[in-house]
């Protein structure tokens, strides 16, 4: 992907604007943390959040608008220059001690993050394209999240060396760091420079108008929501973002007062230090997304993601440890990257050229709609005096909620994506001819079975879900009937197999996978087992064809039924599946034996 011309500019471009709107934000918040305390310090905290989330609401409309009519490039290329006169006003408002001033500014900061806000992220699928799009997702969340990050780090430590104690009020603190604007300046120009160099990927320009009168009269508004909401995963996805976006942004603005008056830490340092590990969780959660996506956008993430942050925001409040706190940030980020990056890939996935930039103006208007509420109550829940851990609470039961509506979408993804996690602890995988199984259509995919295991080995790097066929006793095994219900495998009985395998040619004319080990059972010595016939009695009245595949590398290994010697439980295994080209559907059990111990012959390793 980085091989693509105007990656790396990009990359850079997504940097410096994240470093800068964050550097600003941080000066004024860590002036607040220094001059007020108490519920005071939580509202005006929510408040400096509440004014980078309105503008997103405000300029829905014109932000989509622009990102789908004009080129993206242009539109980052002209909004960086808007940085710069913007940053020049702040640095003004610094040496002039303005912090009223200075803290409106952070509005117009946003302003222009907003109006570019769909350019940017509509831009990754232009640039990279949909083969790359769930590690173009991942590279930028990683890299705003570094940019968030040094920007925490950077402009609060050159603030703390700054900073006196003898300082009174905001006037004297911002004179003092008055100097840091230069560097709000100097990002903006770089921002600048590298955002004239971004190539031109619109295919074809856009000739639609803005009409100023039907969006102060609300029916953009109107229409485009209209737009947002006409594919209910979009929508959903939307939806769990901003709950997500929610349940961070209210955690952010509430810790620094929870860490000062339950932690009884007053250096902003230490504060903003635990709330940026989040930021490199996010990172490593975002490259760790992105390599459990390596075949197809693994929505599976989603779920253990919010799941996982929803524990964390829960624990927050029973840690009095420092050191511990940092950890449950660190997690926090890793989760929320894996939640992050494949619903802003989904959403930019399933959404047409022509609506591209409207949706995502829609994405951020809705979750902006939803944080600036969230903020808004709880700036008035701090000012009647609510304890900052009864808001940790009242997220967690939001993150519960989150939990329970993507893991009702996602359930059957995120057992797979589970079974993705845990395999990769001990063994690597390596597939070989996936081109070889359809997009779509129907797949009689038959394999050689090694291990208990080979199910989840062929399913792994595969979209589109695989029904098995398993054995009826298994099937209603007590505790896990549901399970495999829900996950559409189809019984099947020595003594009564018919209604299987009409079953099974049922599921085949509607397009799916059905996949069936025709040995019966593993095998012991490493060699094929006969193969039934059984599957000779699906009629070949389908639209499809027969895969063969074949699994080398687990034989031996805890999960297979080699019983001589010890077996190294522990032991990291590199595991090979090869997928072979189709075969005619009418091909018979013994021939498709020979297939297969041919592919055997040829990739077992030696």
């Amino acid at each position: 992907m980085y091989k693509i011309v105007g990656v790396i500019n990009y990359i850079v471009v997504i940097f410096l604007n994240a470093f800068t709107d964050l550097g600003h934000k941080i000066i004024i918040q860590d002036t607040i943390f220094k001059v007020y305390d108490g519920n005071t310090q939580v509202v005006l905290t929510a408040i400096v959040n509440a004014l980078i989330l309105l503008p997103f609401i405000l300029v829905f409309s014109p932000s989509g608008f622009l990102a789908d009519r004009f080129p993206k490039n242009k539109i980052m290329e002209y909004s960086a220059i808007f940085a710069v006169v913007i940053t020049l006003g702040i640095t003004y408002a610094y040496y002039n001690g303005l912090f009223l001033f200075a803290f409106a500014m952070t509005f117009l900061l946003a302003l222009q993050s907003a109006i570019y806000g769909p350019a940017k992220y509509g831009y990754i699928k232009e640039l990279v394209g949909t083969k790359y799009i769930s590690s173009g997702n991942a590279a930028i969340q990683a890299t705003t999240t570094v940019a968030i990050l040094g920007g925490i780090i950077f402009y609060t430590v050159l603030f703390e060396g700054m900073y006196r104690d003898t300082f009174i009020n905001e006037k004297e603190i911002l004179q003092a760091i008055a100097p840091l604007g230069w560097l709000l300046v100097g990002s903006s120009i770089i921002e600048w420079f590298f955002a004239s160099k971004l190539p031109n990927k619109m295919q074809e320009a856009s000739k639609r108008h803005f009409h100023l009168k039907r969006y102060l009269s609300g029916a953009y508004l109107r229409k485009n929501l209209k737009t947002v909401t006409r594919k209910r995963e979009i929508f959903e996805a939307i939806i769990a973002l901003s709950l997500f976006w929610s349940i961070s942004q209210v955690v952010l603005a509430i810790f620094g007062e929870y860490a000062k008056s339950d932690l009884g830490i007053t250096n902003t340092i230490y504060v903003q230090g635990v709330m940026a590990l989040a930021g490199i969780g996010i990172v490593v959660g975002s490259i760790m997304a992105s390599s459990y996506s390596k075949y197809f956008i693994n929505m599976g993430l989603v779920s253990i993601g919010a799941f996982g942050v929803t524990i964390i925001v829960f624990s927050v409040p029973f840690v009095q440890s420092l050191p511990l706190m940092a950890i449950l940030f660190f997690l926090f980020g890793i989760f929320s990257g894996f939640l992050m990056v494949p619903l802003n890939a989904r959403i930019q996935y399933l959404a047409s050229r022509v609506h591209l930039g409207t949706i995502l103006a829609g994405n951020n208007f809705i979750q902006n709609i939803f944080m600036f509420t969230f903020l808004a109550l709880t700036t008035i829940f701090a000012y009647y005096g609510m304890h900052t851990k009864l808001l940790f609470y009242l997220m967690g039961l939001i993150g519960l909620f989150l939990s329970y509506m993507t893991l009702k979408r996602y359930l059957v993804d995120t057992f797979w994506a589970i079974m993705g996690i845990f395999g990769s602890l001990r063994q690597t995988y390596h597939y070989h001819g996936l081109e070889n199984i359809p997009k779509e259509g129907a797949v009689l995919l038959l394999s050689n079975h090694v291990s208990w295991l080979d199910w989840i080995f062929l399913q792994l790097p595969l979209k589109r879900h695989i029904n098995y066929m398993m054995d009826k006793d298994i099937y209603h095994w007590f505790g896990f009937h549901a399970f495999f219900k829900k996950g559409e495998t189809i019984p099947v009985s020595v003594k009564a197999s018919k209604d299987a395998w009409m079953e099974a040619q049922k599921r085949l004319k509607s397009g799916h996978i059905v996949g069936i080990f025709p040995e019966g059972k593993i095998c012991a010595d490493g060699e094929l087992n006969s193969f039934y016939r059984g599957y000779e009695l699906i009629k070949p009245e389908y639209d499809g064809v027969i895969i063969p595949a074949f699994i080398d590398g687990v034989f031996g290994s805890s999960f297979s039924r080699y019983k001589k010697g010890k077996k190294a439980f522990y032991k990291r295994r590199a595991i090979s599946i090869y997928y072979g080209t189709a075969l005619p559907k009418e091909t018979t059990a013994e021939e498709l034996q020979k297939v297969i111990q041919n592919m055997k012959e040829k990739y077992e390793t030696k």
